[in-house]
């Protein structure tokens, strides 16, 4: 008798809890906007992407310099690349970058900061969850 009322009472628990994938997720990577120009390429949105990485434009242009193996600069809001590259190419970048250094390990939600940068390793610290994990620096 006292198992089935803890399974009625498990069972009812479950039914309360909310589905996964029901969850509202409003967060979406920017499409670069990307424009081929002689021998360079401009991301004209690259200042919105930084914007909702919530991270520093020359952080984000130092991995993309790195990534691209070729010399960037910032011009306002656009990043000046100095290769030709397809904008397939830098949208792999980005996904890369976010799903690396933005997006949660645990929760998969992008409402992280970058706390601490010593000895060539960073700490991601998740403000949905309290996750925190270092990572190589780019």
């Amino acid at each position: 008798m006292l198992d089935t009322n803890y399974e009625k009472l498990l069972d009812r628990a479950f039914e309360k809890l909310p589905s996964l994938s029901a969850e509202n997720v409003d967060f979406k990577i920017p499409a670069p906007d990307s424009m081929i120009q002689g021998a360079k390429t401009i991301l004209k949105n690259f200042g919105q992407i930084v914007d909702v990485a919530r991270r520093d434009k020359a952080e984000v242009a130092k991995y993309m310099t790195k990534e691209l193996a070729a010399p960037v600069s910032i011009e306002d809001q656009r990043l000046l690349i100095s290769a030709k590259v397809h904008s397939d190419v830098i949208n792999q970048k980005i996904k890369k970058y976010f799903d690396t250094y933005v997006i949660c390990r645990e929760c998969h939600k992008p409402d992280t900061h970058v706390e601490s940068a010593a000895r060539g390793f960073i700490t991601i610290v998740c403000e949905a969850c309290g996750a925190r994990y270092s990572i190589k620096h780019y």
